[in-house]
């Protein structure tokens, strides 16, 4: 009783912490970006997307380095699942998201094509090192791709995000971000050690833990920034969000329990989560997009995503 207490305590902890670091870690981040005069796109994708993610990544390595690469995996897909079904439905029902055409026409594409990529390696019930490499050359790509395309836009935003930040306070910027990144990793390993001792205790696989109470704890930072972003009215960043978030998931989060500690693919990873994880994502493209010239997510449609993830939490537990 003494044990399932301190998981349950060590869970919840780990997941204020993790929602408090990453959004230290990813505000601490853009003001250091913004003070070198980096690329606002670039911020966006690189900070902003490594840190929603950052939780994923730490989580998986942690666990892949305990040899629970069940957990790992499952953390991956299920924050994918997570990401589409219950961010973008959740942020929909409750304001309809607008979708600009140039994310369906290249970020989703990618995702898509890294989706579909990612099964052929999951295919034959096996995740390597071979398998990480390849994953980690499509994450290569896609960033190389993301800074060349910010090196051919002109951007007007630094003058004004100048006047926001102090000078004097580039030191104090530094040290906030490295509290971050130790209280990331730190709740984390709490976060991985909870939901590993709860697995043993009831007799639950690391892939189911990973794919419902580990992926959703790592997936609160993404419904957090999106839920803030749809009452700001910045509808644009949500789907920017969550196709960001899902294209580090696939090709960054994937590839490090088969570069850490290769291992067999759980037959239920191949015939019920992936599946999953590739529908929603095709989903995601056709409530997006319309015919007329706004794409637009309603409420319905947001409704219909959540609906989706009801179904497969049933099925999963």
């Amino acid at each position: 009783m003494i044990n399932i207490l301190l998981s349950i305590v060590a869970i919840l902890t780990g997941f204020v912490l993790l929602i408090w670091s990453a959004d230290t870690f990813t505000n601490n981040g853009a003001k250091i970006a913004t003070i070198f005069k980096v690329s606002p796109l670039v911020i966006g994708l690189l900070i902003f997307g490594f840190g929603t993610s950052a939780p994923e990544m730490l989580v998986s390595g942690l666990a892949a380095m305990d040899g629970k690469t069940g957990l790992s995996i499952g953390n991956a897909i299920g924050s994918n699942i997570f990401n589409i079904a219950l961010v973008l439905g959740i942020s929909a029902i409750i304001a309809p998201i607008e979708v600009k055409s140039e994310i369906l026409k290249k970020e989703w594409v990618f995702l898509m094509f890294v989706t579909i990529v990612t099964g052929f390696l999951l295919w034959d019930k096996h995740l390597g090192v071979v398998d990480g490499v390849i994953l980690v050359f499509l994450l290569t790509l896609f960033l190389t791709y993301t800074l060349i395309t910010a090196k051919n836009k002109n951007n007007h935003e630094f003058d004004e995000l100048e006047q926001v930040i102090d000078k004097g306070q580039v030191g104090k910027t530094w040290l906030m971000l490295i509290v971050g990144l130790v209280v990331l990793v730190s709740s984390a390993k709490m976060i991985v050690w909870g939901g590993i001792e709860i697995a043993q205790i009831f007799g639950v696989s690391d892939l189911i833990i990973g794919l419902s109470v580990i992926a959703l704890g790592t997936s609160l930072p993404e419904l957090a920034v999106s839920i803030s972003s749809v009452l700001k009215k910045q509808y644009e960043m949500v789907v920017g969000n969550v196709i960001g978030s899902n294209l580090f998931n696939t090709v960054a989060v994937l590839a490090i329990p088969g570069l850490i500690h290769p291992s067999t693919v759980a037959d239920g990873v191949i015939y019920r989560d992936y599946p999953v994880m590739l529908l929603l994502t095709i989903l995601l493209f056709i409530v997006s997009y319309k015919f007329h010239k706004k794409h637009i997510i309603n409420r319905l449609e947001g409704v219909i995503l959540v609906g989706v993830f009801s179904v497969y939490m049933w099925q999963l537990f």
